[in-house]
């Protein structure tokens, strides 16, 4: 049976696919998947940091140019740019079964040679990326920004979205129903086998910890957990909490732990390497996803499957994708946003009821392994992609050469094939 041929493509420069940030973790672990389920993987992208894990040495990585320097305007068009180089190497290196592209705002070719040589062309949507990179990053060329959504969101035979809400924003930006598919994300359950715990509290490895993993940023609510577990610690002074992670949240988070007289019972561990991250989690009796009241909170948080995957007892917000993945008080406790006393308090009942506990953690794992892992994923989109023979766009309007003219980019790029 033949292997299918599969670019995966990220053209974004603020995901180091071999990097320890979610996203780069997301992106290693989908083609992990695929690689896993017999394909033949070309990864294209803007930014590596660094090489591959050793079971993702063999594939093929191809560098697409990053912008470095220069204001925002500039590393802007820069990026734009990068569609002929990106354009070029898929001709080049092609033909492939299928194009699977994690969206990124100025990266257009992917899905266009997608299209044009009629293969199916997947665009992973994570985010509503225009308004969060207006709001927390700055956005020069909102309306190439735009352009070039309209663009890849015409030219993908199928969009996948990662949650229910993120399904949502693209009906707004007119993308129809059908084409849309959610994919949550997912966490590789072999990860969390038998991890040793990480030795923390030297002397009392009884001690029961709370903990959280992920990136400190307000978002994520972690200031709201340390309130939580100041109430807890007056209750039960053997408590402990441990922060993996880090972000501009953190030194305010230290000097807060230093006020509430917390510090001796509270361990920062900074951020960690992904194969690090099972040894903390097992070295927590609870996890915790913390995240405050948001009116547009579109996450599908990788941290509530590592949290289920590693058999930890979570506690969550009820909120968002967190509703559908977390059964409350079957595989987890859900408590509303930013209730820092309705935290404390399940804390307090997961300290006292060990045995409760442990049967939330061996029905979260359960969770896990019944459909939400990478596998399954890899699974959905090969399925998916075995009942697309490509598509056209349902505007023929937006031809390559116009939308190159549109967004400055001189000679359009070549070459152009209106059919096969």
């Amino acid at each position: 049976m033949k292997r299918p041929r599969i670019a995966y493509i990220c053209g974004d420069p603020g995901v180091p696919v071999f990097g320890r940030k979610g996203c780069s973790i997301h992106v290693q672990e989908v083609v992990r998947a695929l690689v896993g389920r017999g394909a033949d993987v070309t990864l294209f992208a803007a930014r590596f940091d660094g090489s591959p894990p050793p079971d993702l040495s063999a594939i093929v990585t191809v560098s697409l140019p990053s912008p470095r320097g220069g204001d925002l305007a500039i590393r802007e068009q820069r990026c734009l740019q990068a569609n002929r180089e990106l354009r070029d190497r898929l001709e080049e290196m092609g033909p492939f079964d299928l194009v699977y592209e994690r969206y990124s705002l100025w990266s257009f070719a992917g899905m266009s040679y997608a299209w044009r040589w009629r293969c199916p062309g997947f665009l992973e949507v994570n985010a509503p990326l225009i308004e969060e990179q207006a709001t927390h990053r700055g956005l020069v060329d909102q309306a190439g920004a735009e352009r070039v959504a309209a663009q890849v969101f015409t030219h993908a035979s199928a969009l996948v979205a990662v949650s229910d809400e993120v399904a949502g924003y693209l009906k707004t930006r007119g993308v129809r129903t059908e084409k849309i598919h959610v994919m949550p994300n997912a966490v590789n359950p072999h990860r969390f086998v038998a991890s040793p715990p990480r030795v923390i509290w030297r002397g009392n490895q009884s001690t029961f910890t709370v903990g959280f993993v992920g990136t400190l940023k307000p978002w994520h609510g972690v200031a709201s957990l340390v309130e939580a577990f100041a109430m807890l610690h007056r209750r039960f002074p053997g408590a402990r909490l441990l922060v993996v992670g880090d972000g501009p949240e953190r030194s305010g988070l230290m000097a807060r732990v230093e006020e509430l007289c917390l510090q001796e019972f509270t361990h920062f561990a900074g951020a960690v390497a992904a194969d690090e991250v099972p040894g903390f989690l097992a070295a927590m009796d609870v996890a915790v996803a913390p995240y405050p009241k948001l009116n547009d909170f579109y996450f599908s948080p990788l941290k509530a499957f590592e949290y289920l995957a590693a058999g930890r007892a979570v506690v969550a917000s009820r909120i968002g994708q967190l509703c559908h993945l977390i059964e409350h008080e079957r595989n987890g406790l859900l408590y509303e946003p930013g209730d820092v006393a309705a935290l404390a308090a399940y804390l307090a009942r997961l300290y006292t009821d060990q045995r409760f506990r442990r049967e939330l953690g061996t029905a979260a794992r359960e969770t896990i392994l019944n459909g939400h892992t990478w596998d399954h994923v890899a699974g959905q989109i090969l399925d998916l992609a075995s009942g697309h023979q490509g598509s056209s766009p349902e505007n023929e309007t937006m031809n390559q050469n116009l939308f190159c003219e549109r967004m400055n980019l001189g000679s359009p790029l070549q070459p152009f094939h209106e059919t096969r």
